[in-house]
């Protein structure tokens, strides 16, 4: 190959593993080299030029995968392009396993570790003087020197709100999680004092959505609008209107948050939603991650801006999965 490409093996070695000071047409004319003869670098080979094992760690509390499998997706189409694997570690909440997983991971020489989990709160650093980067997704640290990787939820309540008023929506109540929970807090301070009534908090629920809307029908509180702190609770809000004979959204209109596609799709009418974008917030968390593995680390904390996804639940008309 290193014939062929008209260079030194050694040359041909760092053009290939992406070391040295190369000219741009010498690691062009290596790489054209290398597909003609279907070379592939061996892994083992790389990590002993490089010292490194090009594996990413990323240890989760959410054992249901609702929040870290689109983050870890959109780690690794980050990480593939520098031909790195992700290994996922499930911690289930529990720092036992958590310490766990970390001196496995550490054990398997990995360059770098991702920390993610089910709620979007500061959480205590995994470790501290750990020999690897960390960097932490939709969680974020308590640590101001670590690197953490947030949306922005506060921005996507207000982006709800706003677009509810921009429909001529302007009596809005707001039903959400419970109150000791940190986006539960968030989204409804965001909401703002012009809501008709104070937040209704609950759980994350369907059954509570039902429970909250019939609270709201029954006490005859005046509104045309409800902004849901999740998909759950409002889909089982449209299903108490439903009933209630209130028509939505020509009646009440009503928006979620976190754009979760069984609820949103599976509702009547389709919700409009409020999308953290969790795929883009791994692609975030990856290439921070990468540049800190390559030395360029970024603390800090990151805030990612959400985006609104409309559909037929506060629009006549509206459909599809507009985004804004």
């Amino acid at each position: 190959m290193a014939a062929l490409a008209g260079v030194s093996v050694g040359t041909a070695s760092k053009a290939l593993n992406d070391r040295g000071s190369l000219r741009a047409e010498t690691r062009r004319r290596v790489q054209e080299a290398a597909e003609r003869l279907g070379f592939q670098a061996n892994a083992a080979a790389r990590t002993l030029n490089t010292g490194r094992t090009y594996t990413v760690g990323m240890i989760t509390t959410d054992s249901i995968g609702r929040f870290s499998i689109p983050l870890m997706l959109g780690a690794e189409d980050a990480l593939g392009a520098g031909q790195m694997s992700v290994l996922l570690c499930d911690a289930r909440d529990d720092p036992i396993r958590e310490q766990y997983y970390l001196r496995a991971l550490l054990t398997r020489r990995v360059d770098g570790i991702i920390v993610t989990g089910r709620r979007a709160q500061a959480r205590a650093p995994l470790a501290v003087d750990l020999p690897v980067p960390v960097v932490y997704a939709f969680v974020s640290s308590t640590d101001p020197a670590d690197c953490s990787v947030v949306p922005d939820e506060a921005g996507g309540a207000v982006k709800a709100v706003e677009h509810l008023r921009a429909t001529g929506r302007r009596r809005i109540a707001h039903v959400t999680g419970p109150d000791h929970h940190t986006s539960a807090r968030v989204r409804a301070e965001a909401a703002g004092p012009g809501l008709v009534r104070p937040p209704l908090f609950g759980e994350w629920s369907e059954a509570w959505g039902r429970q909250a809307a019939g609270m709201l029908l029954a006490e005859k509180t005046d509104f045309d609008a409800v902004f849901a702190g999740s998909d759950q609770i409002a889909r089982g809000v449209v299903d108490t209107l439903r009933a209630a004979g209130r028509r939505v959204p020509e009646d009440v209109a009503v928006i979620g948050f976190d754009n979760w596609d069984v609820m949103v799709s599976a509702s009547q009418p389709p919700l409009s939603s409020v999308d953290m974008d969790l795929d883009g917030l791994g692609r975030t968390a990856a290439n921070l991650l990468l540049a800190a593995i390559n030395g360029e680390p970024a603390p800090g904390r990151h805030v990612r801006p959400c985006r609104l996804v409309l559909r037929e639940s506060t629009a006549v008309g509206v459909g599809g999965g507009d985004r804004v």
